[in-house]
């Protein structure tokens, strides 16, 4: 194990690689019961839609943890997976077999790219102020899902967010869970997160808070035809190719932002973007929207993490959830959420990095960090700040302060809304 992962040179051990596996899956299981149902609105059907998040998310977490020793989760984005139903099948009007080929076209161009010089060009390009800002983008808004799920926070007509009802019994409970992980996590216990989560699943469960089991059996029977559903009928029409390109912009981007934000070790980044690339291309032969980097990774890289040990851990759990996923959706969201909070703001720290001296520095970056969390859209957030960036630079006259492939860049993200607005 030490030879394969490095456990000394990442000065951690096997129990707190396990650990961080545990906490990690614990965090990202509920998208066994989302994904599913979000693919089935477009004509998935819902067992095999699940059968495929657990294969692609097992496949995605095997290949970064064995190619790049990350301890990242890989895993159909929450965002995206609504991006390839709502706006690619029934925007658009692609059939989801013709999605799926979308899904493999992008996922191809995106590993091509992370095997060229083209992906570590793109990476030195990104100013570091930029950078920092998505780090600080998500971790706001893994605060912001967290104050969610714990329903601190909820939607309103007029305000659209507002405080929850502080009295309800969910609320209490992300509460109570809340101080008993900050208590765990700051007197640095082994664990926190995890007896954080299983504690406060127990108080639930004594006063009657836990989830029923949610979701349908998995059924593997007939799953064999989804390896060839995908459709490249839809080659010649120019839908097509607009959900390739933003599927790829997508990818390309948020997987850049996630992993240099969230990598412990960021020497890891040219093969764990690349594995993050490859996972995105099967994720169409498996029949579900792409994977990415999760915003839960950060639960487990804070609870310990260090190489790929954590990421395959997820990878092993998920293949197990085949047999007792519905066992897992007991756990209320209270228990997960004040995991989700502390992390969020673990990562915000990052923010002390940004020049603040310089204005066409740190308000590109703020753009990223407000509408990453605002536009619920880690993409839209990214794209915003990558647009806004070499404007200023050449509305204070000085446009060779940007690098020639940042225009580029920039360039892409706004043909995006182009093409999203004439189609």
């Amino acid at each position: 194990m030490n030879g394969l992962f490095h456990f000394k040179e990442n000065q951690t051990t096997l129990k707190q690689e396990l650990l961080a596996g545990l906490t990690s899956y614990f965090t990202i299981a509920y998208i066994l019961i989302i994904n599913p149902a979000i693919l089935a609105d477009a004509g998935i059907p819902y067992s095999y839609a699940l059968a495929a998040t657990i294969l692609a998310t097992a496949a995605g977490c095997f290949m970064i943890g064995g190619w790049g020793n990350a301890p990242m989760i890989l895993t159909p984005g929450m965002g995206i997976n609504a991006f390839f139903t709502y706006t690619i099948v029934q925007g658009f009007g692609l059939t989801w077999q013709q999605g799926l080929a979308a899904v493999i076209a992008a996922g191809l161009l995106f590993f091509i790219a992370t095997i060229t010089p083209l992906a570590g060009i793109m990476v030195r390009a990104v100013p570091d102020s930029l950078k920092i800002g998505i780090t600080v983008g998500v971790g706001i808004f893994l605060t912001f899902i967290g104050l969610q799920k714990g329903q601190l926070i909820t939607a309103d007509s007029e305000t659209f967010v507002t405080m929850g009802a502080i009295s309800s019994p969910q609320a209490l409970l992300t509460i109570l869970g809340l101080v008993l992980t900050m208590a765990l996590f700051v007197r640095k216990v082994k664990g926190s997160f995890l007896i954080g989560i299983l504690l406060t699943t127990g108080v639930a469960f004594l006063f009657g808070l836990t989830n029923a089991p949610q979701g349908d059996s998995i059924q593997f029977t007939g799953y064999g035809q989804m390896l060839g559903a995908s459709d490249f009928s839809g080659v010649y029409q120019l839908s097509f190719w607009t959900a390739v390109f933003s599927l790829m912009i997508i990818l390309m981007f948020e997987s850049m932002g996630l992993l240099n934000g969230m990598l412990p070790d960021k020497r890891k980044f040219p093969k764990s973007y690349q594995a993050s690339a490859a996972s995105a291309f099967t994720s169409g032969l498996f029949g579900t929207s792409p994977t990415i980097p999760t915003v839960e990774s950060a639960s487990g890289i804070a609870e310990g993490g260090r190489t790929g040990l954590t990421a395959i851990t997820v990878g092993i759990l998920f293949l197990a959830s085949a047999f007792f996923a519905r066992c897992f959706t007991v756990i209320p969201d209270g228990a997960v959420a004040p995991v989700l909070i502390i992390v969020g703001g673990l990562m915000v720290q990052e923010i002390r990095h940004i020049r603040f001296q310089e204005m066409s520095e740190w308000l590109p970056a703020y753009l990223i960090i407000g509408l990453i969390p605002l536009t619920y859209s880690i993409a839209d957030g990214i794209a915003f700040g990558f647009i806004a960036y070499p404007l200023l630079k050449l509305a204070l006259g000085e446009p060779r302060s940007v690098s020639p492939i940042m225009y580029v860049i920039s360039s892409m993200f706004f043909l995006h809304y182009v093409l999203m607005m004439v189609i």
